[in-house]
């Protein structure tokens, strides 16, 4: 497995300002920066490129979904705006080094209505039809889409297993699966370990995170089971601590973080991976 740390622990939006963070993850011990492309303007790929290059760091770039990149929308012109968006996330994969592009990329985070069959039908056929232009795009660049659930407070579209393995059958494009998201399944599943045996073989990615969003290791997500689950299916890929920071009020008001979740942002990483790598294997 390769570890990784989301940029999101400790700032938003990434930029030169923040490649400092680059050095931080190889400190801690980390193979993998997590980087979300909020504003493509703050990102100078070449240059970032470089930076984690010659400290020996991987990207995997990761999408931020908000109301106007939204695939799902009535709005058509939001649709068209939502497919660009993973486009451009896609073209900056590329240009970074990172194999894939992660994030709830079906609708917009925190849409959450009661429908009717019928315009949940819609809705469905929206983003089937934005997602399959999507993964031809990425499919012509190498790149893959790991499409990740949330719970039911961030979307009322994808949110279990179960959910998401009936949309990628309908995508139908083999470069096309999963990120799954321990703090998401908690909420979701009945069982975490039967869950990611579901998956299966279209996991991309995964975030090994706590139920609280705080410390790997200090809550209640049954990490022997998620180890078991993955060591079933034969996982080796990419394990991603995400956390949020109160620093950023903007962030921590869209994922509901009121409170500090750790003595420290550091804690979260230094301590989290190293509990990780004892239990992960």
């Amino acid at each position: 497995m390769k570890f990784g740390a989301s940029t999101f622990i400790w700032a938003s939006p990434f930029s030169p300002e923040t490649f400092h963070l680059v050095d931080k993850v190889k400190a801690f011990g980390f193979d993998i920066l997590e980087i979300c492309i909020e504003d493509p303007r703050t990102i100078p790929a070449a240059e970032t490129r470089a930076y984690m290059e010659a400290r020996g760091i991987q990207a995997l770039v990761c999408g931020a979904f908000g109301p106007n990149r939204d695939i799902s929308s009535e709005d058509s012109c939001v649709r068209e705006e939502g497919l660009a968006y993973i486009r451009t996330c896609v073209d900056f994969a590329v240009q970074l080094g990172s194999p894939l592009v992660s994030g709830p990329m079906y609708a917009a985070t925190g849409k959450t209505r009661l429908l009717t069959p019928a315009e949940k039908k819609q809705q469905l056929e929206w983003t089937v039809e934005n997602l399959k232009a999507a993964a031809d795009y990425a499919g012509e660049k190498g790149v893959k889409l790991a499409i990740e659930p949330l719970n039911r407070f961030e979307t009322d579209l994808i949110n279990t297993v179960e959910q998401g393995v009936n949309l990628l059958e309908r995508v139908n494009h083999s470069n096309v699966g999963f990120l799954l998201d321990t703090f998401h399944m908690n909420l979701e599943e009945k069982s975490i370990g039967d869950a990611i045996r579901a998956a299966g073989k279209h996991i991309l990615n995964f975030h090994s995170c706590e139920n609280d969003r705080g410390i790997p290791g200090t809550g209640h997500i049954p990490w022997e089971e998620v180890s078991k689950a993955l060591q079933d299916i034969q996982y080796d890929g990419y394990v991603v601590i995400e956390a949020f920071t109160t620093d950023i009020k903007e962030i921590a008001r869209a994922v509901s973080q009121w409170r500090p979740l750790a003595s420290s942002q550091d804690a979260i990483a230094a301590e989290g991976i190293t509990f990780l790598k004892s239990v992960l294997r």
